[in-house]
């Protein structure tokens, strides 16, 4: 199953410099598109949510730092901040019910909501920065106890409720510690007073207690990231625990299918020869028996892709690894075949085989692998039609080809091809018996020669499937 995110596959952010990445959240992480859109999602939707449950404290918070300033220092810098930090506050709160209210779940979308939200914090912190600078400018040298308290409690509340984003995060703490050097620097810049003076000690608390700060805010952060991490792991095993669920159930109903068909024919013929008198109808008999013989093969075959099936998912596969001839492999595989293709009225034809050409391989799994892709091939192609077979050397790889002109592939069918108990059909119509394991098992045994399967398709035009083996494989193994 494939999984997109609307608007977003191989979008662009436009330009390129620091501050473009920095907004749109790719430096939160390496992971895959889809994967990080989904983390960048609940990341902004956790931040804005938690904003807004914590509207009524910080209208506390503020209320209270202004009646302090207006009431020991100026009602008309306590107006002014407090004004300040509402117009801050209230496009804050603006932002973040645009993210909770959000429909669009788009990566672009997405992108753009983290933007706002910085930009909108950005700005409200630049607003608690200006209230505790000028409530710093009032209180004059030496003494700076509020204006410094101020900001260790707004550095304090971001490293508790802002760790949901970094960039926020980052830019608050930068504004917050920087004034808070700020402030202390400035009055030793310029009173000069000597090191022994409170204004270095002012100066070096000021630096203690930003570090205790930012060291809460990792603390903070690193949790966080954790609990992203540890809920993608849980989304992580429910979506395998899903998928296992859907191979069960596709399992169940194929089996089912492919067991029930031949099963009734069979007991069909076998009841129509107990009942008939076998003397009687000599060619009923024989046209029964042939039925019977060719469901009992259906079975026959469906029991052992089974069977490796269970051995390729449990690791208990073997294989007797020995040089094989390349040439005497597609003899062998066309002539098997030719009978098959006879009843669907397809031509075999071995169009190049390539002298001295030889592979590390088991010779019977090889088989398997020529005759999954031949038996498609035949089966997909128009009557009076050809299926071609070549065994050739590209560079340093030894080429297996199997090509039909039929009916191709359906664009956007390829994790369907090599998928278990799946089918593609390039017709609406026509549908073709099979339990789909067999390209999954081909897949897996060339695979496990060390070799690649790919194919390419035109729709309406045929398929051409390709194995390519690395012929310094034996050359490795015979030393």
């Amino acid at each position: 199953m494939q999984t997109e995110i609307p608007d977003g596959r191989g979008e662009a952010i436009a330009g390129s410099s620091a501050l473009q990445r920095f907004l749109s959240g790719r430096f939160l992480t390496g992971r895959p598109s889809v994967e990080n859109a989904r983390r960048l999602e609940k990341q902004i939707h956790d931040f804005a949510s938690g904003g807004l449950a914590l509207f009524w404290q910080r209208q506390g918070i503020y209320f209270g730092a202004a009646l302090l300033t207006g009431f020991y220092y100026s009602v008309v810098v306590a107006i002014f901040s407090y004004l300040f930090c509402q117009a801050a506050e209230l496009l804050d709160s603006f932002v973040s019910l645009k993210v909770v209210r959000r429909r669009d779940r788009s990566l672009r979308q997405t992108r753009r909501l983290l933007s706002m939200l910085f930009l909108s914090n950005l700005f409200s912190s630049i607003a608690v920065a200006t209230f505790t600078l000028l409530v710093a400018r009032m209180e004059g040298p030496e003494e700076h106890f509020t204006s410094l308290f101020f900001l260790f409690a707004a550095g304090l509340f971001a490293a508790v409720n802002n760790h949901q984003l970094p960039q926020v995060l980052a830019v608050r703490l930068l504004i917050y510690g920087g004034l808070f050097v700020f402030i202390p620097a400035y009055d030793i810049w310029t009173e000069g007073p000597y090191y022994g003076s409170k204004m270095w000690l002012h100066f070096a608390t000021s630096i203690f207690v930003l570090y205790f700060v930012l060291e809460c805010s990792m603390i903070f952060l690193r949790l966080y990231q954790s609990g992203l991490d540890q809920l993608e792991e849980l989304r992580t095993e429910r979506d395998k625990a899903r998928e296992a669920f859907e191979v069960k159930s596709q399992f169940v109903s194929v089996v089912s299918h492919e067991l029930r068909t031949p099963l009734t024919s069979i007991n069909g013929a076998l009841g129509l020869l107990r009942d008939s008198d076998l003397s009687k109808n000599p060619e009923s008999v024989a046209r029964m028996l042939d039925i019977a013989h060719k469901n009992s093969q259906r079975l026959s075959t469906l029991i052992n892709d089974l069977l490796d099936i269970q051995k390729m998912e449990s690791n208990k596969m073997s294989y007797n690894l020995a040089p094989l001839d390349m040439a005497e492999l597609v003899n062998d595989a066309a002539l098997s075949i030719t009978p098959y293709a006879d009843k669907y009225d397809v031509r075999m034809n071995v169009t190049r085989i390539d002298s001295g050409l030889n592979i590390l391989a088991d010779g019977e799994r090889m088989m398997q692998v020529l005759d999954n892709l031949l038996s498609n091939a035949v089966k997909f192609s128009h009557p009076g039609g050809e299926v071609q077979l070549a065994a050739y050397q590209d560079d340093d790889y030894a080429v297996l080809e199997v090509r039909d002109f039929g009916i191709g592939i359906p664009d956007n069918s390829r994790h369907l091809v090599f998928g278990k108990f799946t089918q593609v059909d390039g017709s609406d119509k026509r549908s073709h018996d099979g339990t789909g394991l067999g390209l999954s098992i081909t897949q897996q045994i060339v695979s496990d020669h060390g070799a690649h399967i790919d194919y390419e398709s035109e729709p309406g035009k045929g398929t051409r499937f390709f194995v390519e083996f690395p012929l310094h494989s034996v050359s490795k193994e015979k030393g």
